[in-house]
């Protein structure tokens, strides 16, 4: 039984963005986003529902609006079970866009996941985030909930550009098609923030994680994922009546042989070209059995995208080169309800599964084979090492060697006894370690005491608001963005002083508390409602400045101050700013860019040392640490959460570095003209956020036209 502090049954929240997920009929296969991911976090979803100390499971998803799909992905809500659900977010445009498209949007989904999870009666007892870009939105909620975040990777950047590297891809195709950089940025941070990281497999944490600068076995736990015994099973007769073998006939000539049967996406990675060469160039497995390969579904092959096209195309090409006409199936179609059938009908005919993949993070395809009593030949790259290490059913292979590939299946389609033996063993022990309820039961183990630790910010200020109750805001920075121009300083002051009853007016600074006031006073600026200040560390409300102390000890978490600096007092190029500008949650240093390390060194050193903090580079020449929870970004979402702010009514201004998770997601973000370029060009195809023609002040009442801001 999982104990919980606060005595209620768990409340489990799962994030999955990409792909097309729903309840049922999942279009596994229709293209790269949809396959095992997909069809996991649902299983998983409902599993862990069933357990009797599990009151509530959401698997939070992107909402999908669009023609081209079904009408289900726009459903807001989709249930599952009594206590569990699909909540669909929206985020980004409405059609469905492949994941290497949504990184932009990812901000956006986590402040709409926010503000919908602070609708509930209670927030989560648990994140789990799914791949890189929930991983991304996870360990912004985690920061800004301070509940705990676990990891699932699924499949990881780094180990994806070796394996396109060692295809022959450049680095710039790579990054131009994946864009990997910001994919493995992501997994690094996530990585470093997670507070445990579940794996398939020992073989993915040895030799997929490790390439990763945080690279922390410690908070790694293997839980192998289960498979539904229900729907995958044995034949129940020998002469059991299966439909789908009617399609089959129509392509092959000996439709009762033996079937090696592959089922997998139409992805260069799954190699089922390589497996056609291979049976192609084996006339003794062309005796023994048909070849029939499961690829998706499709209604004409030039329609789809270049991926998926280029697999289609050079399969028929291969087909034709050795003739196997009437040897090879490869159906144009078949439903979600097929599969478990497909399985069966390739048991009865006394067949092989085989997945040849060039590398597979797990494998479910082989767990659901096993359960329905077939012999497995797959590749030695990734999960099957330990799926068929546990299970005992059937030949690893090198995915590269072809004759290696016809060889195991010949094995085990010549020796009927070793072929039994194989299916026996792959039903039991698929049984015994990979059912979904010991999977459930598994997880719910592991993760016992952090369902215990998360301490989740109060929702309510802890201190007396003012009188006024605005649903407007305007949070500047001070230094590139408020100064700099006079006229346009007095210009925006006047106005301030003009919507003052209408909206709310904050400052998010760098600048230490003392530093803001003395700028205030010497360029008469109205003090504002609230400062945000030391890069989002202090949280002060004005009139009597009463900083917020449940933010400071939010932030607290993690930070050790003294380690940093010991870590980044030995790199050349730093040096401590003066004593003034430092306190109890900054770090800050002067950086000389002709000298120091990269900013991409400096968060690898970071992660290695398993350093929590937020490092940043303002004008080029700044460099200050925080806490990983703090930011002038996160500083102003919990300002807008608890004075019950709509983020899409903040107008937020900045100009360097520092102020670029304020501007991200949905506040109404301004960069002014006399920006620091490089540090926010990054923002250029981001939502809601305009980049003005004026300076300093000038930009901001710029910004407030364009968005025609006291309207709204």
């Amino acid at each position: 039984m999982i104990e919980n502090t606060n005595t209620e049954p768990l409340y489990i929240l799962l994030i999955s963005v990409h792909g097309l997920i729903r309840g049922r009929d999942l279009e596994l296969g229709r293209d790269a986003d949809t396959g095992g991911q997909t069809k996991y976090v649902v299983e998983l979803a409902k599993a862990l529902a069933k357990q009797p100390n599990v009151g509530r499971v959401d698997l939070v998803t992107r909402r999908i609006i669009d023609t081209e799909v079904g009408p289900d992905y726009a459903e807001l809500a989709e249930p599952l079970a009594e206590n569990a659900q699909i909540v669909r977010i929206e985020a980004g445009p409405e059609g469905y866009i492949r994941k290497e498209e949504l990184w932009d949007h990812l901000d956006s989904f986590a402040d709409n996941l926010l503000t919908w999870l602070h609708r509930q009666p209670r927030l989560p007892d648990i994140l789990h985030s799914h791949y890189a870009d929930a991983g991304y939105v996870g360990v912004r909620l985690a920061h800004r909930t301070g509940l705990s975040l676990i990891h699932t990777g699924h499949s990881l950047g780094r180990d994806k550009c070796r394996r396109l590297l060692a295809m022959g891809l450049a680095m710039e195709d790579i990054e131009l098609r994946y864009h990997m950089s910001r994919r493995i940025d992501a997994e690094e941070d996530t990585l470093t923030n997670a507070d445990l990281v579940i794996t398939s497999t020992r073989n993915e944490i040895e030799e997929q994680y490790e390439l990763y600068d945080c690279y922390t076995p410690d908070k790694m736990a293997i839980i192998p994922p289960g498979t539904d015994l229900d729907m995958f099973h044995p034949p129940t007769s020998a002469g059991e009546d299966i439909a789908f073998a009617e399609t089959l006939k129509m392509s092959l000539h000996e439709p009762h042989k033996p079937m090696i049967l592959a089922l997998s996406r139409p992805d260069e990675r799954k190699n089922i070209v390589g497996l056609l060469e291979a049976y192609g160039g084996s006339p003794r497995l062309q005796q023994l059995a048909n070849l029939v390969i499961i690829a998706g579904n499709r209604e004409d092959i030039r329609e789809l995208g270049e991926g998926p096209q280029g697999v289609l195309t050079e399969l028929l090409l291969v087909a034709d080169y050795y003739d196997l006409y009437g040897r090879v199936a490869l159906p144009k179609h078949h439903s979600a309800d097929d599969v478990a059938d497909i399985y069966r009908l390739a048991a009865t005919s006394g067949g092989v599964f085989v997945n040849p993949a060039l590398t597979e993070p797990f494998g479910l395809t082989l767990l659901e084979a096993a359960a329905s009593g077939l012999p497995l030949v797959a590749t030695e790259n990734g999960g099957p090492v330990d799926i068929i290490g546990n299970c005992s059913n059937g030949l690893l292979v090198d995915p590269l060697d072809k004759s290696a590939i016809a060889e195991a299946l010949v094995t085990i389609l010549e020796n009927p006894k070793l072929w039994q033996e194989f299916s026996v063993n792959g039903l039991q022990n698929v049984a015994r370690y990979y059912s979904w309820d010991a999977h459930a039961q598994a997880y719910l183990r592991t993760i016992r005491t952090l369902s215990q630790q998360g301490v989740p910010l109060p929702k309510t200020p802890p201190i007396v608001k003012t009188g006024r109750y605005q649903k407007l805001a305007i949070f500047t920075a001070i230094d590139n963005t408020l100064l700099g121009d006079n006229e346009g300083l007095a210009q925006f002051v006047n106005l301030i002083r003009e919507k003052r009853k209408k909206l709310l007016f904050g400052i998010a600074t760098g600048r230490r508390l003392d530093s803001a006031l003395a700028i205030f006073k010497k360029y008469r600026i109205p003090m504002p409602d609230i400062l945000i200040t030391s890069f989002g560390t202090e949280i002060y409300y004005a009139p009597q400045l009463i900083a917020d102390i449940a933010w400071t000890y939010h932030i607290d978490h993690l930070w050790t101050p003294q380690v940093l600096r010991r870590v980044i007092g030995k790199l050349p190029g730093l040096t401590l700013q003066a004593k003034s500008e430092q306190s109890r949650y900054k770090l800050s240093y002067h950086y000389d860019s002709n000298s120091a390390p990269s900013m991409e060194e400096i968060l690898t050193l970071l992660r290695q040392q398993e350093l929590s903090a937020n490092c940043t580079l303002s004008s080029g020449q700044f460099l200050d640490f925080v806490p990983a929870r703090a930011s002038k970004g996160q500083a102003l979402r919990y300002i807008a959460q608890q004075w019950h702010i709509p983020l899409e009514r903040i107008l937020a201004t900045g100009g360097s570095g520092a102020d670029e998770d304020m501007l991200r997601g949905n506040t109404l973000g301004v960069v002014v003209a006399n920006r620091h370029c490089e540090e926010l060009s990054i923002l250029g195809d981001t939502e809601h956020v305009y980049f003005a023609e004026g300076s300093h002040a000038w930009g901001i009442l710029e910004a407030i036209e364009h968005y025609d801001f006291f309207n709204r």
